[in-house]
């Protein structure tokens, strides 16, 4: 079982910046990533990197602004937004995965085995 410490939302203006950071502890991991749930929404894929190559792929909703990045020394995955939209709020998860990939993309959250507790990140108009 991977422990995650995550961190960084909170309250801005629109076209401000945050950042996201979730710590993992406990074993290696493979892959991470971020997804979001709006309020009566499904939960949406943000963004996610593999661990080992680096691989990273966005929502296309983010893409050019924002920016997922990892520390391997850290065991830390971190999620930069930039010129952030009220469209844009939503509480933040972050998911880790400590297997291979199987039959699930890293879009899909079955992908991932473990999940961070959420963060609020909430943009004003």
């Amino acid at each position: 079982q991977v422990q995650l410490a995550e961190s960084g939302g909170g309250l801005v203006q629109a076209g401000d910046s945050l950042r996201l950071s979730c710590a993992a502890s406990g074993r290696t991991l493979s892959a991470a990533g971020w997804f979001r749930q709006a309020p009566g929404k499904e939960r949406d894929f943000v963004a996610a990197v593999t661990w080992r190559g680096g691989n990273i792929h966005y929502a296309d909703s983010v893409k050019g602004r924002f920016t997922i990045s990892r520390d391997n020394a850290k065991n830390t995955v971190y999620l930069q937004m930039s010129s952030l939209k009220p469209e844009d709020t939503a509480v933040y998860y972050c998911a880790v995965a400590t297997h291979d990939s199987g039959i699930y993309t890293l879009k899909s959250g079955n992908r991932y085995d473990s999940w961070g507790q959420g963060t609020q990140v909430t943009v004003s108009s």
